[in-house]
This record gives C-alpha cells, sequence and structure tokens, in this order.
C-alpha cells in the first residue's frame, strides 16, 4: 500500500489530471459528494505550536480551503470556530477530526450577508473562547456567465454581499476583540490578477478583496494587528463542480486562463502552511501582502 508521500509524488507528476465529469446543483457545494474527494489534510505535517492556545474564526471553514487551514491551525496548537452556510455534512466531518487533533471547535451555521449573523458569531466565539486572535474571510461564491449581458443585477449583487460585504461586518464585529499581534487573513483569487472571461462579478469581488486588504492593512498597522490575503489559482474544492458543467470539472485547472506551468489543479493541503505562516510570528514583518499559490502562473502583483 503507498503511503501519503508516493501518492502526493504521484499526482504531482501527472499532467493534464482530468476529474470525473461531474456537477452539483447548489452552491457552495458540498465536499462529501466530490469525485474524487479533495485533499484536506497532509498527514506528514508536524505543528510546532506555532499559534498554540489561539482562536481562529474560519469562514467556510466546512470544506475546501477553510477545512484544510483548519486541520493545519489544529495542528499547531488553534481552538476553531467553523462558520458555514447550510453544508452540515461537510461541517461535522471537519470538527470531528479537529476534535481528533485535541483542539476544541465549535460550529455555527448561517447567512454571512446578514450584518447581525456577523456579530453573532463573534459573540458566540466570545462566549465560548473568550477571545479571537485569528481571522479567516474564506467563503464566497461564483456563478459563471458567458458574458456580463448574462449577469443579472440580483446576481450581481448577490455575489457582492457573498464575497465582499462579510469581510466588512466581521472585521467590524471581530475588531474591538483582538490583540496586537492579531492577524486577519482574506481569500482573494488569481482572478483578481488575470480575470476570467466567465467570471467578471466573482473575479470584480475578489479584486476589491485585494484592495481592502492593502488598506486595512494600512488602518491596522498601528494597533498591531497585521492583515494579509492568499490568492489561490486553480484549486479543487466544492466551489468547482457547483460551478461549473461537467466538461468543464473534467479538465479543471488544465484549461485558460487557470492553467500554470504545473498543469494542474492544487489540493486545499497545499495552500494550508501559507495561511499558518500569515497567522504566525513567522510572518511579523508582513502586513498587506498578497501571498500567489497557483502553481506558477505569473501575475503582476
Amino acid at each position: 500500500m503507498m503511503d501519503f508521500s508516493d501518492e502526493y509524488v504521484i499526482f504531482c507528476e501527472k499532467k493534464k489530471i482530468q476529474f470525473p465529469p461531474q456537477h452539483q446543483q447548489c452552491q457552495p457545494g458540498i465536499e462529501a459528494y466530490m469525485v474524487p474527494r479533495p485533499i484536506s489534510e497532509d498527514p506528514n505535517y508536524k505543528g510546532s505550536n506555532k499559534l498554540l492556545n489561539k482562536v481562529a474564526i474560519i469562514t467556510g471553514g466546512d470544506s475546501g480551503i477553510g477545512r484544510a487551514v483548519a486541520y493545519a491551525f489544529a495542528k499547531e496548537g488553534t481552538d476553531i470556530v467553523i462558520v458555514f452556510y447550510n453544508e452540515f455534512i461537510d461541517a461535522e466531518e471537519t470538527k470531528m477530526r479537529i476534535e481528533q487533533i485535541g483542539r476544541r471547535c465549535i460550529l455555527i451555521a448561517g447567512d454571512l450577508k446578514s450584518d447581525e449573523f456577523n456579530k453573532y458569531v463573534v459573540e458566540k466565539t466570545i462566549g465560548v473562547f473568550g477571545g479571537i486572535d485569528i481571522l479567516m474571510n474564506n467563503a464566497a461564491v461564483q456563478y459563471p456567465q458567458k458574458s456580463i449581458e448574462n449577469i443579472s443585477n440580483e446576481q450581481l449583487e448577490l455575489t457582492f454581499r457573498t464575497n465582499i460585504f462579510p469581510l466588512f461586518y466581521m472585521t467590524k464585529a471581530a475588531l474591538p476583540y483582538m490583540k496586537p499581534g492579531s492577524s486577519i487573513i482574506n481569500t482573494a483569487s488569481i482572478t483578481a490578477y488575470k480575470g476570467f472571461a466567465e467570471l467578471i462579478d466573482y473575479s470584480a469581488t475578489k479584486g476589491a478583496i485585494v484592495s481592502f486588504t492593502r488598506s486595512l492593512a494600512l488602518s491596522l498597522v498601528d494597533r498591531g494587528i497585521r492583515v494579509n490575503a492568499v490568492a489561490p489559482g486553480a484549486v479543487w474544492t466544492p466551489l468547482i463542480p457547483s460551478s461549473f458543467s461537467p466538461e468543464e470539472v473534467e479538465f479543471f485547472g488544465n484549461k485558460k486562463p487557470n492553467d500554470s506551468p504545473m498543469e494542474r489543479a492544487g489540493q486545499p493541503y497545499e495552500l494550508a502552511p501559507t495561511y499558518v505562516y500569515l497567522a504566525s510570528n513567522d510572518s511579523s514583518y508582513v502586513t498587506g501582502a498578497i501571498l500567489h499559490v497557483n502553481g506558477g502562473a505569473m501575475v503582476t502583483t
């Protein structure tokens, strides 16, 4: 039987990796229904107490990149608050694994488009854990359209209210409880830099997140709170089969504009150490930065 490292090498050596055609009707998608399942954890990753006894809120933490980061944070000693919409099967699985690692986890389901819900998440976090050290704004949706003419006013508003408004709401709610040394990490996207013809509204929100990150970093630097972002390339998460057609899913990560020199999609666990770096004192001299994890795609920062 191959161990994880053998499987990883074989996976990375493959070119033009194909996924079985598949589609899920509702966003942001269910990881439990994906084939193959995303790789959320590197079992060879050993924590070194970089985030010992910290408390992290992770929006969209039930699956995909959020889940992978939650596992890595837990291995570094963090207690986790997973905020999700309605993906209960994924959320429960994530919670169970975090507790197996030895850290505490609470699940909070609700709609991040609501300012009041964001306030509730923070109040619940303080009530259970007593503080907030890390805020990871990660939840998002995307609705591909062939032309801007196909983007309805309703879709435009939904995409912005889901992808950028909650960053303002959650940050405003959490800041009174964040101390010097705390970290805010936002998930941007390669689309903010390279664009994506069929994701105009989504790409616009990710561009907004880049500007939000840089401006907020300047605003909070005197308070000792660092603000950074990660801009992933093509990563195999539930958002992909719930966004694209089965035919597009089959060659996800191999087609323009998301292809990279590595010629494959990334796996969530491959991004997790980047978030650990930004959350920990390893990045104590880093704020307002956008780190690109995209398989080698060249972007203009």
